[in-house]
């Protein structure tokens, strides 16, 4: 079922559903938290790095994915589920400054901030920064 929404979302937005590209899309789609390109080259390592960098930047573009500035000096990636192509789907993000993972907080969206006139916004990221449970739970138990 996640390669035809995948290669759905893809021919949607004008991306030609590749193999190479179909695979990013599934690892994004089915992974836990957002994927750093590094993750994803690892996972995918029989995949050039410049083809899934290429993949990426065209993922962003066509907004098949989010990215996500987590403040640990990699980009995140993460699988946009929005139906709509709008920005329903932007939401909270949490980083573990110690074991380096991000969590999506899908059940808190990024609240609209009024601009002043004539300003317009074009992305938006919200990370809050600390220890995530199990890092918590980690340290009470030692």
């Amino acid at each position: 079922m996640a390669d035809e929404e995948i290669i759905e979302k893809m021919n949607r937005l004008g991306v030609r559903p590749t193999a190479v590209r179909i695979m990013v899309g599934r690892l994004l789609l089915t992974a836990d938290h957002p994927l750093s390109g590094l993750e994803i080259e690892q996972v995918l390592d029989t995949v050039d790095r410049s083809t899934i960098t290429r993949s990426l930047s065209l993922f962003t573009e066509k907004g098949i994915v989010h990215v996500i500035d987590d403040g640990s000096g990699a980009a995140k990636y993460e699988w946009c589920d929005s139906h709509d192509d709008s920005d329903s789907d932007r939401h909270i993000h949490f980083h573990c400054v110690n074991c380096g993972r991000t969590f999506c907080l899908h059940s808190n969206p990024i609240p609209d901030i009024p601009l002043p006139e004539g300003f317009l916004a074009e992305s938006a990221n919200f990370t809050i920064a600390g220890k995530c449970d199990k890092c918590t739970s980690h340290f009470s138990k030692v």
